[in-house]
């Protein structure tokens, strides 16, 4: 923990301190008391960063201008307090995850499980061959890739959402087909009042527009020894997902926020914003701070402007998005009233608040920077669509890096705003 004394934790027990890495590259369970003392220690580390940053405060009051070691000092918590929380965030994470493959008992699926692992270790194709031939499945080959058992492909689903910040608060849909058409009403049908023998003229129809998702190729590629297939006390497919989950995760943040929508989703920053008084379907609304690459001098107006930007039917669900660099800065303000407008989650596993809304933390939003649209609020629920196709698929390469046996495996997944109305941008510009 930190002290009034600024002195700097060092920076191994900032990497390792709660963590346990069990060997040999397997996970096991992250016991109760490990998560409750990292919380202990990010909120301790809180606590000295809001007394070191008052203190930065009162010295601007008094001398307009702070003192160089109290913004170092500041500065140094701030980064202490991301680092306990993304520790914090992992433990809990594997705390959450549960044994892969253990509690299904259904007959099929265990035969599944058992042909897929056969195929995984030794490239026995004839079992899983028959097994999804017996199940009517369709594209499964050796040269297009078998599908994981369930177990595997719901794993791989969950801990994406688990990694995948954007996922885990935006609207998924399963589809089987290569593209998700999704009819949304931008205007409903024209009603009026009428006296009771009045005349009642036709009313115009509602407005329909036709959004379309495709499902692009996701694909890794984790390596594996012959020793380690034929290891029978290593799970293959818990491995699978291992390595697999990362590589997923980590290029579907990156799409879903900037995207171009070529190849792969398109992302929240890559549509066109206007401000938010000349809002028009197709575009999303923006807030601009008044200050070109800043905040400006009353920052909590701007992300109260931003807040009621947003109708009041998506507010009551809204939360912020933002990454780490933006919420260091924003965990420096307080409002009129003295009060700190970020607060720490309230217990493990919770979420950071902003202004009493819950903040998403993706590491793909933008920096604090000329234009930059940095900083996102809405109900992301109804704005947001990821769109998977149904299916992870794995095929099995003995022979392209010998001695290695390589996993070729590929999920389809899409992505875009699919509600304009329901996220609103803060545009740091002058206008």
């Amino acid at each position: 923990m930190m002290r009034e004394t600024g002195a700097r934790p060092d920076e191994n027990e900032l990497e390792t301190k709660g963590r346990k890495e069990p060997a040999g590259g397997l996970e096991t369970k992250v016991a109760d008391s490990d998560v409750a003392a990292a919380f202990d220690e990010f909120m301790e580390t809180f606590q000295d960063f809001r007394e070191a940053n008052d203190r930065r405060l009162d010295e601007i009051e008094r001398r307009s201008a702070p003192d160089v070691i109290s913004v170092e000092k500041v500065d140094r918590i701030n980064r202490a307090i991301d680092e306990h929380k993304r520790m914090l965030d992992d433990l809990v994470l594997k705390r959450a995850r549960p044994p892969l493959g253990r509690a299904r008992q259904d007959a099929g699926a265990s035969e599944h499980k058992e042909a897929f692992s056969a195929y995984i270790r030794r490239g026995d194709e004839h079992e899983l061959r028959q097994v999804e031939e017996k199940a009517m499945s369709v594209g499964s080959d050796p040269n297009g890739g078998y599908l994981v058992p369930d177990e595997l492909d719901t794993e791989i689903g969950r801990r994406l959402t688990m990694l995948s910040p954007v996922r885990s608060v935006a609207t998924v849909r399963q589809v089987s087909g290569a593209v998700l058409k999704k009819p949304f009403a931008i205007s409903g049908m024209a009603t009026g009042w009428v006296g009771e023998e009045d005349a009642r003229p036709q009313t115009a129809n509602a407005q329909l527009a036709e959004l379309q998702f495709p499902t692009m190729e996701l694909y890794a590629m984790p390596a594996a020894t012959a020793s380690l297939l034929d290891d029978a006390a290593i799970d293959v497919e818990a491995w699978i997902a291992s390595e697999v989950e990362a590589a997923f995760a980590e290029q579907e943040a990156e799409a879903f926020i900037a995207g171009d929508g070529v190849k792969k989703p398109r992302g929240l920053i890559d549509y066109d914003t206007i401000a938010d008084g000349s809002w028009t379907w197709g575009k999303l609304g923006h807030v601009a701070t008044g200050v070109d690459g800043g905040f400006g001098a009353n920052p909590s107006d701007k992300l109260i402007d931003l807040i009621y930007a947003l109708k009041s039917g998506y507010r009551q669900n809204g939360r912020f998005m933002m990454n780490r660099s933006t919420q260091a800065e924003i965990r420096k303000f307080k409002d009129a009233d003295g009060a700190y407008l970020w607060m720490p989650p309230a217990a493990a596993g919770g979420e950071a608040s902003l202004m009493g809304f819950p903040v998403t933390e993706a590491e793909a939003m933008p920096d604090i920077a000329s234009d930059a649209l940095a900083l996102s609020f809405g109900d992301f629920r109804r704005g947001y669509l990821v769109v998977d196709r149904v299916g992870v698929r794995v095929l099995r390469d003995p022979y392209s890096v010998k001695p290695y046996v390589l996993f070729y495996t590929t999920k389809r997944v899409g992505g875009g705003v699919q509600n304009f109305e329901a996220i609103k941008m803060l545009k740091f510009a002058e206008a």
